[in-house]
């Protein structure tokens, strides 16, 4: 499940800053919610803040076809300088 969710948050902030070589994984938090019930696991992300240098985000994850999530992580990601455009924004 921690590798999902941080799979997950890599995709998300690239999404948005484009390739962005070196971008690596500076804090990362999850917490175990329930059991995982025997299905595919479902990881959904979302930016809470964009920055010049760091990304936050949160990872939700789910066992498909349960509306309970398993997983909630946390974590920011640290971006090289000038990799994040001017006026790029979170939508």
């Amino acid at each position: 499940m921690m590798a999902l969710a941080d799979t997950c948050m890599y995709a998300v902030a690239l999404s948005l800053i484009g390739p962005v070589k070196l971008a690596v994984t500076t804090n990362f938090s999850i917490n175990f919610l329930h059991r995982a019930r025997p299905a595919d696991l479902l990881a959904e992300g979302r930016i809470l803040k964009l920055g010049k240098r760091l990304v936050v985000m949160e990872v939700t994850v789910h066992s498909d076809g349960h509306d309970e999530p398993v997983a909630h992580a946390t974590g920011t990601y640290s971006v090289p300088p000038g990799s994040i455009a001017p006026g790029t924004a979170v939508q």
